[in-house]
């Protein structure tokens, strides 16, 4: 497309974006005023530089499953982190999560399949018990995941490396911030310890809220990091901090992402923005925009 289109196109979409802010049916106005954003960056192959990028679906947990994959497709996004809990939507009855009916699985297959999207990861899960565990790893079975992010009781940490290994399916621990259990990197590795199928999900945004430098939090955890949320904050060391914009808040972004190539990180950088409800699909294609942009620079 010429220069002088995608000046014009852009301009559509900035007004049709202003426009669903303050419409009353926010699903589809949001979708809608992206579409064609998200067409012209034709970039729908969910990787960039061996990077593949996903959207964590706590996102759009203001939204059904369905609707959220609407989202999720019009930002030219295929991967997904999904959550236990967020209401399905469509023709689909219940939650997302190890009680789903059969027929109700091979819906959201079918849903999946009609748009290219593939569930990469689900968390953040925190089961009580093993049964709870071995639910979980049925379900990451059936639909394919790569691994599972998770906060497990320090007396599990035997059974899920045990599980993980049976199944095949790796386990990466979450960093909620202070007072979080795996708020430090030190604590991950003292789960990780002598349990090899178990790693790290790097949560950039909660680390730089526990006042910890996420460059130095990723070279701790070389070799054992499987997934990573991508998020911003407004301000560093304040576990209250609110979600910005990836670029626009306190993180170094560049330094980050130039870290994860050194490791030659293969997992999923999961965007989640925890901001602007009802209205964040033009902050998750910026997003977009922005790590296929940054990534691109990297050699």
């Amino acid at each position: 497309m010429k220069l002088i289109n995608s000046f014009f196109l852009s301009l559509l979409c900035m007004f049709a974006v202003t426009s669903c802010n303050n419409s009353s049916n926010t699903s589809n106005a949001d979708t809608t005023a992206t579409t064609a954003t998200a067409n012209a960056d034709s970039v729908n192959t969910g990787s960039v530089d061996g990077f593949k990028l996903g959207v964590q679906m706590w996102t759009f947990r203001m939204f059904s499953l369905t609707d959220a994959l609407n989202k999720v497709d019009s930002a030219g996004i295929k991967n997904i982190e999904a959550f236990f809990g967020q209401p399905l939507g469509g023709d689909m009855k219940g939650n997302f999560g190890p009680e789903m009916s059969a027929d109700t699985r091979a819906k959201l297959k079918a849903l999946l399949q009609s748009k290219g999207i593939s569930i990469a990861a689900m968390g953040v899960i925190s089961p009580d018990d093993k049964a709870g565990w071995i639910k979980a790893f049925d379900l990451a079975k059936e639909f394919g995941l790569s691994y599972i992010t998770a906060e497990p009781k320090k007396d599990q940490w035997d059974a899920v490396d045990s599980l993980a290994g049976a199944y095949g399916i790796k386990v990466a621990i979450h960093d909620h911030p202070k007072p979080s259990g795996y708020w430090s990197p030190d604590s991950v590795l003292a789960a990780i310890q002598g349990h090899s199928n178990i790693g790290a999900c790097a949560d950039i945004g909660h680390w730089a809220r526990s006042g910890l430098d996420p460059v130095e939090c990723l070279k701790k955890l070389d070799g054992h990091l499987i997934g990573a949320h991508l998020k911003d904050i407004v301000k560093f060391d304040d576990t209250k901090a609110a979600d910005t914009v990836v670029s626009k808040g306190v993180i170094d972004f560049p330094a980050v992402f130039k870290e994860f190539k050194r490791q030659n990180f293969s997992g999923v950088f999961s965007i989640e923005h925890e901001s602007n409800w009802y209205h964040n699909l033009p902050d998750v294609i910026f997003t977009k925009k922005y790590f296929d942009e940054e990534v691109a620079k990297l050699k």
